[in-house]
């Protein structure tokens, strides 16, 4: 469309090596569904179901054709009239938004048995719904969405009530009108709690997602993506893909000389397919091009930071990351607006807030960090910008016995030290810090996501966030001993930081979460989905669910 055949060939040629090296990879629906039929390309949808029967159950049929495709959807439940309200048609009572998400959760079940890739949702309800207490129990109280992640939608506005112990209105979406009071601070409690339980809900700051909304003119944002990385208006969708930056270190510094190029390619690579995507509605495709809104972010940060012999907690780990995704940021954005001269700006540039700017866009955003569960795996590298999970994993081998492999960087780097007692010590735990064996300064490296203090999670989620232009995705994983002051201190500082979102998950907390680093691999319990691998228990976090015995993973994303 905008380049000769022989350029076009060239440039095919190009984006195929930096894929071969493994340098980039885009999300998986544009591995799993490029040159298919239906060609579904992107991983990140908003759906807006609006307060009729007819609307909910069009947005149940759009879902539905999304997810088969293996697409994850996001949804404001907010406009939805709470439960008890009137329903004027049938003289009626409202049944409430959650009786409709157990139904869209119902559905994603029946879709994912039908599909590659396992049905993912974000449902998103603001701090002002009526029915926002049975919300925030949703998931701990009751065995019901399993296909769904949910936050609460809280405006500044709610943090400061919260900090001040005052109250606040609910409001009736449907009138307008209030219905009653809470204090913010109960509220902010049992969030904290549900989380606690069974690591739902998470918090979207909805101020901080509109300050970096790039088209405000076009409406304000009300919801993610599944894991919450992707702000998005109703039926946008967005094309995600991710750096290897384990691969730009040379000398124990970022090799920026390298890096530069591989980012411009996949910007243009990232672009390439919103024209090349066949999209699922005729709604999303107007929104999708109206906006072009791509995501590229990183995986492989905590390799990253051990081959530059970084701790991740540490404030020279908080200051690579942000040079690294400053570097990022600025050349996305450069290489948008080189593909602006040539093609032309996104249709809503001149409602866009870079028209105040006077710059030319090819695309509202660029950068985005995804979790990145199954590009990861293929890449052979740490998920997107998560310290290690585990240094120490269990893997099933065909002839049914357990292989016990370590960290490769750990084998090389500690390799006079790793003698059978050690290797055992390692096994049974997945972590390096109880082996004094191991010298300090290597044990400093190797520090795992429950080796690593709450804090230290979320300032490097901050870090990444102050520069990029939609949302990080990130658990703060914490020990199964973590208490709820825990989560507070986590969500408080996510927000006096300038986070978008904020996800927590404490071992254990979930009955179908089975922890395996090491050796702690106790076998499926029922109701557990089993690997279709190797048939061990998956985990699940976020909108991935994998299997640390065989690797074996998909996600939303």
């Amino acid at each position: 469309r905008y380049a000769p055949s022989a350029q076009i060939r060239e440039t095919a040629e190009a984006f195929l090596r930096m894929m071969q090296a493994l340098d980039f990879l885009p999300n998986s629906p544009t591995l799993i569904n490029a040159g298919l039929p239906e060609g579904q390309l992107s991983a990140c949808f908003v759906l807006p179901p609006e307060d009729s029967l007819t609307s909910i159950f069009e947005t149940l049929r759009d879902m539905a054709l999304i997810q088969k495709t293996g697409g994850g959807t996001g949804f404001s439940f907010s406009r939805l009239r709470p439960r008890g309200d009137v329903v004027a048609t049938s003289r009626g009572r409202s049944s409430g938004p959650l009786s409709f998400m157990k139904l869209y959760d119902c559905a994603s079940e029946v879709t994912r048995l039908g599909g590659a890739r396992r049905g993912a949702n974000m449902g998103v309800m603001r701090c002002d719904h009526p029915d926002i207490l049975e919300f925030i129990a949703a998931k701990s109280e009751t065995d019901t969405l399993h296909t769904f992640n949910i936050s609460v939608g809280v405006p500044d506005a709610f943090m400061e009530c919260v900090r001040r112990r005052a109250e606040y209105p609910l409001i009736n979406p449907r009138t307008g009108a209030e219905t009653g009071r809470l204090n913010a601070r109960q509220v902010f409690d049992a969030i904290v709690d549900a989380a606690w339980k069974c690591g739902d809900p998470g918090l979207v700051f909805l101020d901080a997602i509109n300050r970096g909304n790039p088209t405000p003119a076009a409406g304000a944002i009300e919801a993610t993506n599944p894991c919450g990385e992707q702000p998005l208006l109703p039926y946008e969708s967005c094309n995600l893909g991710s750096l290897n930056v384990s691969h730009f270190v040379r000398d124990s510094k970022i090799d920026f000389q390298c890096l530069g190029p591989v980012v411009h390619q996949a910007v243009r690579f990232l672009d390439d397919v919103i024209d090349a995507n066949r999209y699922p509605l005729p709604q999303i495709e107007e929104k999708t091009l109206a906006n072009r809104k791509i995501g590229l972010g990183v995986m492989g940060f905590a390799d990253m930071l051990l081959r530059m012999g970084l701790p991740y907690n540490s404030e020279e780990g908080l200051a690579a990351a942000e040079e690294l995704m400053r570097f990022i940021q600025s050349e996305a954005s450069a290489e948008s607006c080189r593909l602006a001269e040539v093609r032309g700006v996104f249709p809503n540039h001149a409602r866009s807030i870079y028209a105040a700017q006077g710059a030319r866009r090819r695309n509202a955003t660029v950068t985005t960090i995804a979790p990145t569960g199954t590009i990861s795996l293929i890449a052979g590298c740490s998920s997107g910008i998560e310290p290690l999970f585990a240094v120490s994993f269990a893997r099933h081998v065909l002839d049914e016995r357990r292989k016990f492999d370590i960290h490769p960087l750990l084998e090389t780097m500690a390799a006079g030290y790793l003698t059978e007692s050690v290797r055992r010590s390692i096994h049974k735990t997945g972590s390096v810090q109880h082996i004094a064996e191991i010298p300090a300064a290597i044990r400093r490296l190797f520090v795992t996501a429950h080796d690593i203090a709450p804090e230290w999670h979320v300032r490097m989620q901050a870090a990444f966030q102050r520069h990029v232009e939609s949302a990080v995705s990130k658990t703060v994983n914490l020990r199964r001993t973590a208490t709820r002051q825990d989560i507070e201190r986590v969500f408080l500082l996510a927000h006096e930081l300038g986070c978008k979102g904020i996800t927590v998950f404490r071992d254990g907390c979930r009955g179908e979460q089975v922890l395996t680093p090491g050796e702690r691999e106790p076998e499926a319990p029922l109701g557990v989905q089993p690997c279709p691998e190797c048939g061990g228990a998956m985990v699940e976090t976020s909108a991935c669910v994998s299997c640390p015995s065989c690797g074996y993973a998909f996600c939303a994303i």
